[in-house]
C-alpha cells in the first residue's frame, strides 16, 4: 500500500497519520451533530471530544507498550516506533471512556445520554482509522489462499510495522472497517425503535464491537500478545466486555425511555 503520502525535505507525511486525523474529525463532527439533536451543550461536548481524542491516542499507545513489552525491553530503540503506530484500539477506547466518565461527572452532563451521543461517532471514526491501517500495512492478517487476500509489496510497510511482503494475507483491516460500518448503520437504524433508554446505543456499540473484534482477531497475523496462552489481548478484553455490555443493557433498560425530543423538553424545563 502507501505508508507515506509524500515528503517535503526532512518532513514525511504518513498516510496513517492523515487518515487517523480524519477519523477523529469525522467522529467528532457526528458527535457534535448528535449533541445538538439531543439538546446537550455543544461547547461541553466539543471539549469532551478533544479530551477523548487525546486519551484515545495515549491509551492506544500505552496498551501497545504493555502488549509488546518484551520487544521494547529487548530493543529500547523500537520505542520510537510508537510515534508511528496507532497502538491498540481497545487501549484507546478504555482510557477514552474513563476520561469521558470523569469529564461528564465533573460538568454534570447526563452520563449515558452523552455516551449515546458519542458511540456512533466512535464507530464512524474507526472505519476511517482502519483504512489508515490498510494504507500503512499494520494490523495485517494471516496468510490466506482466498481470492480476496491482499498482498503488500511496499518495503516501508515491512520496515515500519513488520508487514509480510509478497504473501496474500487476510485483509483484516477491511474486515474491521466493514464491521464498524455495519455496526454504525445498525446503531442509527435501531436507536429510536422499540423502547429507547439512556445507554442503549453506547452499550449496544460495545457489545457489537466486542463480538466482531473477537471474530476478526482469529484472522490477524501481527503480534498482539496473549492472555492465558490462548487468547489475544483484544480477544480477552472482548470476552469481558461482551457480557458486561449485556448486563448493562439489562440493568439500564429498567430506566425510563428517553428520546432526543424528551431530552430537549427536559432541558427547556430546567432552564
Amino acid at each position: 500500500m502507501y505508508p507515506e503520502l509524500f515528503s517535503l525535505g526532512p518532513i514525511t507525511v504518513y498516510s496513517y497519520g492523515v487518515l487517523l486525523a480524519i477519523s477523529y474529525l469525522v467522529g467528532l463532527w457526528l458527535a457534535m451533530r448528535r449533541a445538538r439533536a439531543w439538546g446537550l451543550d455543544a461547547n461541553r461536548v466539543l471539549d469532551l471530544g478533544i479530551y477523548i481524542i487525546i486519551a484515545a491516542l495515549i491509551g492506544a499507545k500505552l496498551l501497545l507498550l504493555v502488549v509488546d513489552f518484551d520487544q521494547f525491553r529487548q530493543s529500547p530503540a523500537d520505542l520510537m516506533s510508537l510515534a508511528r503506530s496507532g497502538g491498540v484500539f481497545y487501549g484507546g477506547l478504555i482510557l477514552a471512556v474513563l476520561v469521558a466518565f470523569w469529564y461528564v461527572n465533573k460538568h454534570r452532563l447526563p452520563l449515558w445520554t452523552t455516551c449515546d451521543v458519542f458511540a456512533p461517532g466512535i464507530a464512524l471514526g474507526h472505519v476511517t482509522g482502519r483504512l489508515g491501517c490498510l494504507a500503512a500495512g499494520c494490523c495485517y492478517g494471516r496468510p490466506t489462499s482466498l481470492p480476496w487476500g491482499i498482498t503488500f509489496t511496499n518495503p516501508l510497510a515491512a520496515a515500519n510495522v513488520g508487514t509480510p511482503l509478497g504473501i496474500p494475507l487476510h485483509p483484516t483491516q477491511i474486515y474491521e472497517a466493514g464491521a464498524e460500518l455495519l455496526i454504525l448503520l445498525v446503531l442509527l437504524a435501531t436507536e429510536r425503535r422499540g423502547r429507547p433508554f439512556p445507554g442503549r446505543t453506547f452499550w449496544g456499540y460495545m457489545f457489537l464491537y466486542a463480538i466482531s473484534r473477537y471474530i476478526i482477531e482469529n484472522y490477524r497475523g501481527d503480534p498482539r500478545g496473549t492472555v492465558l496462552g490462548i487468547f489475544s489481548t483484544s480477544q480477552f478484553i472482548s470476552l469481558v466486555l461482551a457480557p458486561l455490555s449485556l448486563a448493562m443493557l439489562v440493568w439500564l433498560a429498567k430506566s425510563a425511555p428517553t428520546t432526543p425530543q424528551e431530552m430537549q423538553r427536559r432541558r427547556k424545563a430546567a432552564a
